[in-house]
């Protein structure tokens, strides 16, 4: 059998203008997974009125962080993808790797079509987020039964549910805090670590989706990781949209709120993105900060996602290639160092 590797991210637009942007949000937004409403009562509000208010919104944010070349998510994943392939072949291990974007390109059905014609049977799928959400991870899979049903010879799939406590995942976000701090000083009494998570609507929840455990885990977990106290770091959840209730608390009045009791620094990670995006780097890294600062804070410092950090490209090979038992009693010891008193 030819394995080949498929890692998938959430999207990017083609370009930053307002109607390559439109193309993307109407892919994105018209997905039932993403938004949980009747279809009869939100596509025509979509059509209508979101997309031709959002396009040029979102179209003119994209251009403030907009690469070179292309979206920075879609250069950080093809980017991944090369250090993984670098990394399996200094293992020794015969799989070829592509990636793949749920919405835009490269498509997913696209993706396996070109994965089928190079001769892979087996394909270990990768979804880039390292807590699960019925929204994310459960739609990717999704996309990949829809190209499925098509196919009559079907290649073997093995999937990735989540990653939130893997050992691998939280080292290299320790990894990066240390660098980080190594740069700009250890925080003191003065400075506190935000975890900033995309938001959920709260609907979702209660429904049974295990993502806000997920997120809660990871955050306490790296808190550990990094020798914390429960006072000097907090887990909020930023990107809300529409009127209804999202995951709280929300990370913008969690940051105005620390600046006006006094909270001098705040270092702002964002552990469930892989790879940093408009979200990271205009929301967080631009606008979030902005509020900070307006609010009183000192000094505010965006800590950049995964991206190509060696860390980061050695747990992803071990997520995929790693036996079922080793991972399991790595995962356990690792457990019980972090949560040990």
């Amino acid at each position: 059998m030819k394995t080949g590797v498929l890692l998938v991210n959430l999207g990017s637009p083609d370009a930053p203008t307002p109607t390559a942007v439109r193309r993307y949000l109407r892919e994105f937004l018209s997905d039932p997974r993403v938004v949980e409403m009747p279809r009869y009562l939100w596509l025509p509000l979509l059509h209508a009125l979101i997309l031709p208010l959002r396009a040029r919104r979102s179209a003119a944010k994209y251009a403030l962080i907009w690469g070179k070349n292309d979206a920075p998510l879609r250069e950080h994943t093809q980017h991944q993808a090369q250090l993984l392939q670098a990394e399996l072949a200094a293992r020794d291990i015969d799989a070829q790797v592509f990636f793949a974007m749920r919405y835009g390109k490269p498509a997913i059905g696209a993706t396996l079509d070109a994965m089928r014609s190079a001769g892979v049977t087996k394909v270990m799928l990768l979804p880039l987020y390292p807590q699960y959400a019925a929204s994310t991870t459960a739609s990717t899979v999704d996309a990949v039964c829809a190209w499925l049903v098509r196919c009559r010879n079907q290649p073997e799939i093995h999937s990735v549910r989540s990653f939130f406590a893997h050992p691998g995942y939280l080292a290299a976000l320790a990894q990066n805090v240390r660098q980080h701090w190594q740069t700009h000083g250890a925080p003191d009494d003065g400075t506190r670590l935000i975890l900033s998570f995309h938001g959920l609507p709260e609907k979702s929840r209660v429904l049974g989706d295990p993502y806000y455990d997920e997120c809660q885990a990871t955050g306490h977990l790296l808190a550990r990781l990094l020798q914390l106290e429960s006072e000097q770091y907090y887990i909020s959840f930023q990107s809300r949209f529409g009127r209804a209730a999202w995951l709280q608390p929300y990370t913008v009045p969690t940051l105005q709120r620390l600046a006006q009791s006094g909270v001098r620094r705040v270092d702002l990670l964002c552990p469930g993105f892989t790879a940093d995006c408009l979200e990271t780097l205009e929301e967080i890294a631009l606008a979030a900060k902005s509020s900070f600062l307006t609010a009183g804070g000192g000094e505010f410092h965006y800590i950049p996602a995964l991206n190509a950090s060696p860390r980061w490209i050695t747990a992803l090979a071990d997520l995929l290639f790693q036996s079922a038992e080793d991972r399991g009693q790595k995962t356990e010891r690792s457990l019980r160092s972090l949560c040990a008193p």
